[in-house]
């Protein structure tokens, strides 16, 4: 369920099939899908926000399977997100992974279910654009990507580390992040000052993916002119 005109209009544009449209009495349709006026009141019961807008769609799934993380399919950054619970979170990450052209988003078992319609709102829209998998960080590795464990105390700087193979970022669960055991090639950590001990992993994800998009965009730079 996809509540508001913007998100729905994202989902038509990016070709996800609309099943049905509900609106408010007096609003008017956005997807060209079948539409049915809601009487006074009703709308209020079944969206899922306190001040709902007047627009609510039935939008078809569209599960993506793990032969998007193959090498042939040009998919060669890839965030991983290990057991997320929070919505927030997990619809930011999409968010910041579509901005820096992160080409998947990988959900290891256990984690939120991405189609919640709070992941929808806070992607903004990202859902609809980046290829959501689910997989294990085996089929991840399977796939031919380095898989790059983020902690919060060991691994490289994040910023002398090299991002412009084929890798994936593994963040761990908000609660307790990755366990120093888990099988990653290598590890990177985000140095900061203060007293926390890490930073929320919504935000670590965003500050790792345009970083990676930085170092990406100067190799690209460099390969179409040596001469810069």
């Amino acid at each position: 369920m996809v509540e508001g005109a913007v998100l729905i209009a994202e989902a038509v544009a990016a070709g996800w099939e609309v099943d049905a449209e509900f609106v408010a009495r007096g609003a008017d349709a956005i997807a060209g899908a079948p539409t049915f006026e809601l009487a006074d009141g009703v709308l209020e019961r079944v969206a899922t926000t306190e001040r709902p807008q007047p627009n609510i769609a039935i939008i078809r799934a569209r599960p993506r399977g793990r032969d998007v993380l193959g090498a042939g399919r040009a998919c060669d950054l890839v965030v991983v997100a290990d057991r997320l619970s929070d919505p927030g979170n997990m619809g930011t990450i999409l968010r910041s992974a579509e901005a820096a052209g992160v080409d998947a988003v990988v959900l290891t078992p256990g984690s939120v279910d991405p189609l919640n319609p709070k992941v929808v709102r806070a992607s903004a829209g990202a859902l609809f654009h980046v290829p959501v998998v689910e997989a294990s960080l085996d089929h991840v590795r399977e796939a031919g990507l380095a898989l790059v464990g983020t902690s919060s105390h060991q691994g490289q700087r994040h910023v002398d580390a090299d991002w412009t193979g084929r890798v994936a970022i593994v963040l761990g669960n908000e609660a307790h992040g990755l366990v120093d055991d888990v099988d990653v090639d290598r590890w990177v950590r985000i140095e900061h000052l203060g007293r926390a001990e890490s930073l929320n992993v919504a935000m670590a994800g965003t500050v790792l993916v345009f970083e990676a998009a930085r170092q990406r965009a100067v190799r690209d730079a460099i390969a179409t002119d040596p001469a810069s």
